[in-house]
């Protein structure tokens, strides 16, 4: 059994859900979540088997908080997972993992990553709305409906997803602690 750390930054509560969906999947392991604003700094980071990492996206990449825990973590397993109003798979989403990589700490291993689109903030929106035709941003027809789209998530079927990308994560690691058992 692995101890599961999920720690998330949530903006419009859309990282909280699907945070919230991964520890549900995980409630026969040893797990604890939180907030990262209200996750305590001197907590002991090496305790866990594997540190799970949600965020939303701000100008590419993870928001600051983020940023900063991710620098925290030194020698873990880690799973990233994110929430933004693009399609997932999109370039911006993709992109968005590297950077969310290159801020953690030396000798991290990667187990997995998980995207998911969700709602924008009506704020970000609201001042979209007044941006020139010709900026990449601007509520022309495409974007018009992929905030539509967005704003339809996260739905079940991604908090369903969530739940099958914790159970391969964790076939992962029993593979994985198999295979480095027969190397010994």
């Amino acid at each position: 059994m692995q101890r599961w750390l999920i720690v998330y930054s949530s903006n419009t509560g859309n990282t909280k859900k699907v945070a919230e969906a991964m520890y549900k999947a995980l409630a026969k392991d040893e797990s604890d979540i939180c907030l990262l604003k209200e996750f305590p700094d001197d907590t002991e980071l090496a305790e866990y088997d594997v540190i799970a990492v949600g965020y939303w996206l701000t100008r590419g990449g993870p928001d600051v908080l983020t940023k900063k825990f991710l620098s925290r973590i030194t020698n873990q397993k880690v799973v990233l997972f994110q929430t933004h109003g693009t399609e997932v798979g999109s370039e911006h989403s993709v992109t968005a993992f590297a950077r969310a990589a290159s801020c953690l700490g030396d000798n991290c291993d990667i187990l997995g990553t998980f995207a998911c689109q969700g709602k924008i903030n009506p704020a970000l929106l609201s001042r979209r709305a007044s941006i020139p035709a010709d900026d990449p941003h601007a509520p022309n027809a495409r974007n018009l409906k992929r905030w539509e789209a967005a704003s339809q998530h996260p739905d079940q079927k991604d908090l369903d997803n969530v739940v099958e990308f914790i159970e391969a994560v964790k076939r992962k690691l029993k593979l994985r602690e198999k295979y480095l058992a027969k190397r010994k």
